[in-house]
């Protein structure tokens, strides 16, 4: 999750990932943030996310990002 945690702090700097509410909702993460975040966990994670994964919902905050990232790893 520390990693993660890295990776969006890097996409925004200035938000507390750890506590932040809906990121997709008040417009925290973007399309282009979702584009980069995906790459970026696929580099980190050794994960693919499937384009029927890129959904609001999976993105909706770190811990729902992190719950999606351990699914894939499980697959």
């Amino acid at each position: 999750m520390e990693k993660l945690l890295e990776i969006l702090s890097s996409l925004h700097p200035d938000v507390d990932f750890s506590n932040a509410g809906d990121l997709i909702e008040e417009g925290v993460l973007d399309s282009l943030d979702i584009v980069t975040l995906i790459t970026e966990v696929n580099n980190t994670f050794d994960v693919q996310i499937p384009a029927e994964e890129v959904i609001p919902e999976n993105f909706s905050s770190a811990e729902t990002i992190w719950a999606l990232i351990q699914k894939l790893d499980e697959e």
